[in-house]
């Protein structure tokens, strides 16, 4: 027990000095050194020895522990827990105490971790066919989305891991992107012209800005407020939650709720490690992650209006755009997509689309 309790007193440390990093952005990887991943698995995998239950699932992911797809994973921790009466234990390690999402991932592989939460996107690089999921305008709602996420296209991808050492437990929600500028409202594509606009290092985003005429400008998120605040940028995008918790509207005038990128989250366990899980246990493991996507669906829409209210209380012209509007957007980076279907494959991409159209019932 005094093992224990160093381990558990040593882990709390690591804990409170990666949280003196005001700058991290859950939808951003930070990067911190091996040598704290290496630290804080031989930990987390000490604790493991300590615990009680038969089968201990420890979860890495690099969110703060306020955002929603934390709190969604609390949750997934309570129904496994509940449901297997004790016999597994979840141990969640949220905003990167496990290193980044690659070496999270790498952990999985070797058994360091069972479960990680990295963005869909992280897989690309690895099968371009991930890219097709956050691509500009690719749904006209979250509704859309998740249908096409939780039917035959979304289990294919899923099934794409499995080679890896993975089994996908299907998807969480990351965030919708919007825009905020100093130049102007934004109401249509005309609106972006020459506007000097911080995005994600992603060479999708880039090129929708490019196309819809405004001046992208990568770098890095810890820089975006002060730039925002001496001029250096004119906007930049992001979901309201990181708008809100950067407290990006003090220094910005206009908001347009774009919504050209969703972005998810995809959950993997180790599949060693699941197919070792009596059936019982697999399924429920599944259940539990579908129910808690379920819950952060709740906290989504409960925290979507109470920004936008925040946001406008703090002075800035909030323009929420219709679904005819978005389409002016979408239809203008259409070529954005399409340049993207020979690097996915004409395959995987055209079956994206495909099921995209069948939800959307065209």
């Amino acid at each position: 027990m005094k093992e224990s309790a160093v381990l558990i007193f040593i882990m709390y440390l690591i804990c409170q000095l990666m949280k003196t990093n005001t700058n991290i952005n859950p939808w951003e990887d930070t990067l911190f050194n091996k040598s704290t991943f290496a630290l804080s698995a031989v930990l987390a995998t000490g604790l493991a020895f300590t615990a009680s239950a038969e089968t201990v699932i420890k979860v890495g992911h690099g969110a703060a522990e306020a955002f929603h797809m934390h709190r969604a994973l609390v949750k997934f921790e309570e129904l496994v827990e509940a449901g297997s009466n004790g016999e597994i234990d979840v141990q969640i390690f949220p905003s990167s105490q496990m290193g980044p999402d690659r070496e999270m991932i790498e952990g999985v592989q070797t058994g360091v971790l069972e479960m990680a939460i990295p963005p869909s996107s992280f897989f690309s690089g690895w099968d371009p066919a991930f890219a097709v999921i956050e691509l500009p305008y690719m749904y006209a709602s979250k509704d859309i989305a998740y249908e096409v996420l939780d039917g035959e296209a979304g289990a294919g991808m899923l099934a794409r891991v499995e080679n890896q050492g993975l089994v996908g437990l299907g998807w969480l929600e990351l965030g919708v992107r919007n825009v905020t500028n100093n130049v102007r409202p934004v109401a249509t594509p005309e609106d972006l012209e020459g506007v000097k606009l911080r995005t994600m290092k992603v060479p999708a985003h880039v090129a929708t800005f490019e196309t819809l005429g405004a001046n992208p400008t990568p770098m890095n998120f810890g820089e975006v407020y002060s730039a925002l605040q001496q001029g250096v940028i004119d906007g930049q995008e992001n979901p309201l939650a990181i708008i809100t918790s950067q407290r990006f509207y003090e220094v910005q005038k206009y908001l347009s709720t774009t919504a050209h990128v969703f972005a998810v989250y995809m959950p993997v366990v180790s599949k060693p490690f699941f197919e070792g899980l009596s059936a019982e246990h697999q399924q429920l493991v599944r259940d539990s992650m579908t129910a808690a996507r379920s819950y952060q669906a709740e906290l989504v829409a409960a925290e979507d209006t109470a920004q936008l209210e925040e946001i406008r209380a703090a002075g800035v012209e909030v323009l929420e755009l219709t679904a005819e509007q978005r389409q002016v957007f979408a239809d203008k980076t259409e070529s954005v997509r399409l340049q993207y279907r020979e690097e996915v494959g004409a395959e995987a991409y055209d079956a994206w689309v495909a099921a995209v159209a069948a939800a959307s019932g065209s």
